[in-house]
This record gives C-alpha cells, structure tokens and sequence, in this order.
C-alpha cells in the first residue's frame, strides 16, 4: 500500500507541467537520436547533459529528461534497423534479422508498428518491475561477480548457435571471428597491445560502431552494387498497415522477452545488447516450429524490442537502489545526479522519494508518449523506402560515414568501417550469418575481464569457475542448452537419412 502512496505522489511530481513538456521532449529527440547511426544513447544523453544545466532544471526534472531521452533512443534504434538493415545501436542489431525481411515484403509498416508495441510492453513492464521489486533484485544483483558474469558470457556465446539460421559450423565460425576482433588492443592486464599491428589507433579496440555500420550498411551497398550489374533492382516495396494494430500485438513473446530483459538488465554491465540477443534466442527456441525465424517472422521483432527496452528499465535499479550503473548510459546519468548534490542509494528512496517516485511514474507518461508519439508516424517512415535505390543507397552510405567519423572524427575510422563492409561483404557470399560476429564482439571484452578477475582473484585456480552456486547453475543450463542441440541435430539427420531410405 505505501508503494501505491508513493507512485501517486510521484505522479503528481511526474505530471507538472515543466515536466511533461521534457517528457516529451526527451522522447522525440531520443526517437530521432536512435535511428541515427553512430550516436546511440550514451552520446545523445552526454549531448544533452549540458542543456540540462542550462535551463537550470531541477535534479528529478533533468532525470526525467535524460531517461526520456534514454528510452526514446531505445524506440528509435528500431527505425534504420527495419528499413535500411543499419543498426541503431548495438541493441538494435537483432531487430535487423527480422525486421528488414519484413520491408523487404512490403510491411516495413507493419514491423515498425510491431516494434512501437513491444518495446511500449517491454519498458512498461520493466517500470513495474522497477516499481514492486527494485530494492529486492538490487541486492540479488550484488552476488554476481567476476565468476557468475563469465558464466553468463558463456551461455551467451552457447546461445549464438540459437539465434542464426543454416549452418551451425558457420555459426560458430562467426562467433569466433567476433571474440578474435574483441581482442584487438591493449591487453586490460598487461598494458601490453595486442593484434594492432603498430596501428596507435587500434590501441583502444575497434568501436562497435564501425564494426556494425562497416558489417552491415558496407556490405548492404555492396550486395546492392553486384545486383545492379546483373539487372536492374527491384524497389522495395512499401505498403500500408496490412492489419489492425489488435493483431500486431504479440503479448506472450513480448511478456516472455520483456520479463528476461528486465533481470538482464538488472546485472551491472549486462546491459540491453545481451538482453535483445537472449530474448529473441529464447522466443525463437519456444515459437520457430516452422522455421520462419530470420525470414521475415514478426514475433523475430516483437521479442528483441520487449527484451532492450525492458533491459533499459531494468538499468536503472542498481543505479537508483545501490549507486551502481546498470550500463554505460546509467554511467552518465548517475554522474549527472551527483553533480547535482543527489546520491544514488539504499537512503534516496527514504530521503528524496519525490525523485525516486517522480522518475518512475515519468517512466510509464514518457511510454505513453512514446507509443502515441511513434505509431501515427509509422506511415511516414515507412515512405522512405518509396526512395529508388540509386538515391537511397548512396543516402545511406553518406549516413554511414557521417555516423562514423562523428564517433572520433577520425579517418582511420572510415577506412576500417569500408575494411569491414567488404569483410561482411565476403562473410555474405560464402554464408557466414554477420550477428554471431557481432555479438563476439560486444561479449568479448566483459568476458574476457570476468575470466581474468576470477582467475586473479583465486591465484590462477580454474577451479575457481565452478565453485560458486551460481554460477555452476548458470553453466549447467548451458551444457543443458548444449545436449539439448546435439540431439535436435542427431534427430534432424535421423529423420532426413530415414526420408532418403525411404525414398
């Protein structure tokens, strides 16, 4: 009862005016941030922080903003990932398996409506979860460590195999090419570079962005270039809402992705990348009986967009409850808030509830807004595939650059993102799947900090992996996760041989 008091002061705090008006603001300039590639929400709330200070807002008003900011992000990533097949975000970048097969069907409608209402779903969901249950998952969250993190690293890579169709080899290989990549740079340990080849600006690794842009929007342009020699391409086509929105609605898949989401995204550094991978592995482990996953499958878009945006919600426990960043973006709000005399904390809640509670109500006006705000314009994002190729394509890879060299203004950035354009481009031709890659890369890094605190914690004890509770639960689902492949594919060449004999 004392939660629902406090939610309904927070709503009176939420609903001022001054308030609404940054909702809203936040909302429709995070939109617009996140389907630009390259700034995603870390740089978009970083740009904003200094209009915050600037209009003098106060700290629950500019906390509104830059959550605004950070949810709308999460909404617009989706918009370049459906149309054009260039990721937002990292977290976008499972929303481009199914999401531009469906534009390329002519329901690029469709999918962004489908994406509007799961991610409404998944960060509803996870701002209830934030309501009921952060102080119980923050102090959950505090038993993972370096041990529990590498395993969870390790059913993720396990659960690549899960998330791309065709060959499994091919997966793997994928997967593999992504941790090699996450390695480039100075070793975290030893100071020491590693694979830079005497390239200074390799020394800080290879930023995602390129990777994504290079993999993906390169590729894209040069898949459209080999096409145009043999004839000319056939446009995209475009078309209206194919069905009522009723129907666009997949409640299981974004209840199941969204409630997966929300505790990934309640681990420190686990963040909305891991989450979007995790849900649309699991959705496609419980609904893919047809094989419809990776060729168009709406419930491939519905089930990433609930688990991000669920993931984005569930960030802000750790940093609301215990002072600790769920991610990188929750970093830059929580620096924000100390400078602002507000300290993060078990105390904030009995000190500053008109904060706490102001935020969370915020949370459920700014999904509003965000639904109203982005399902009418649905049409009209759509009608940027009615550009013909030959000036859309070219767009788009201006787009890129301009992405790129936006990150470090550096054009050694440019020639690594065209690098990896032709790379994805060969990748493509001899069918190696280009999300395992990615996702090696983003999963490389933390994993291989986890392995190294674990090991340096325990004076070199491997052992040491196994030792937790939890984290030998969280390996055991992975070998279960394991067996349970080797004997789908034991079937499936089973069942094939006996057709053959049979024939």
């Amino acid at each position: 009862m004392d939660t629902l008091f406090s939610l309904a002061h927070g709503f009176t705090v939420a609903t001022q005016p001054v308030n609404l008006l940054v909702a809203f603001i936040g909302c429709f300039v995070g939109t617009v941030i996140g389907a630009l590639p390259g700034i995603g929400p870390v740089n978009g709330i970083a740009i904003l922080i200094p209009l915050a200070f600037s209009l003098d807002l106060s700290p629950v008003s500019a906390l509104i903003l830059l959550t605004s900011v950070y949810y709308g992000s999460m909404f617009g990533g989706r918009i370049a990932s459906i149309l054009l097949n260039i990721p937002g975000d990292s977290s976008a970048v499972v929303t481009c398996i199914d999401g531009f097969p469906m534009a390329k069907k002519g329901l690029a409608a469709d999918a962004l409506a489908i994406s509007a209402i799961s991610s409404f779903a998944g960060g509803t969901l996870a701002t209830i979860g934030l309501t009921v249950l952060a102080p119980t998952l923050a102090m959950a969250a505090i038993h993972f460590g370096p041990r529990e993190y590498f395993a969870l690293y390790v059913m993720a890579i396990v659960i690549v195999g899960g998330i791309a169709t065709g060959n499994p080899a091919k997966t793997l290989v994928a997967g593999l090419l992504g941790l090699a990549i996450g390695t480039v740079g100075i070793d975290p340990a030893t100071g020491i570079p590693r694979f830079t080849f005497g390239a200074y600006e390799l020394y800080e690794g290879i930023d995602f962005v390129i990777v994504a842009i290079g993999l993906f929007a390169i590729s894209e342009f040069l898949v459209y270039i080999e096409q145009r020699r043999s004839g000319p391409v056939e446009q995209v086509p475009v078309g209206r809402r194919s069905t009522a929105l009723r129907r666009l609605t997949y409640p299981a898949t974004s209840l199941r992705a969204g409630l997966l989401g929300f505790v990934i995204g309640v681990l420190p550094g686990a963040g909305a990348t891991l989450a979007s991978f995790m849900g649309y592995a699991l959705e496609k482990r419980v609904s893919d009986k047809d094989g419809t996953f990776g060729k168009g499958d709406p419930r491939g878009v519905a089930a990433p967009e609930a688990a991000d945006n669920a993931a984005a919600g569930g960030s802000l426990v750790p940093m609301l409850t215990l002072g600790v960043p769920g991610s990188g973006t929750t970093a830059i709000m929580l620096g924000m808030l100390v400078t602002l005399n507000v300290q993060p904390g078990p105390l904030l809640f009995q000190q500053q509830p008109e904060i706490v509670w102001g935020l969370v109500a915020a949370l459920y006006v700014s999904n509003v807004i965000l639904l109203v705000l982005n399902i009418p314009l649905v049409g009209l994002f759509a009608k940027l595939l009615t550009v013909p190729p030959h000036y859309l394509m070219p767009g788009v890879v201006t787009v890129s650059f301009l992405g790129v060299y936006s990150v470090n203004q550096n054009s050694f950035d440019l020639l690594m993102m065209v690098g990896f354009g032709v790379f994805g481009y060969l990748l493509r031709k001899l069918g190696i799947p280009l999300v395992p890659v990615v996702l090696g890369i983003i999963l490389g890094t933390p994993m291989e900090q986890s392995l190294r605190r674990a090991m340096a914690a325990s004076g070199g004890d491997v052992w040491t992996l196994l030792e937790s509770p939890l984290a030998l639960a969280l390996h055991a689902v992975t070998a279960c996760m394991i067996l349970v492949a080797i004997v789908r594919e034991a079937r499936r060449r089973h069942g094939e041989a006996a057709a053959a004999r049979g024939a």
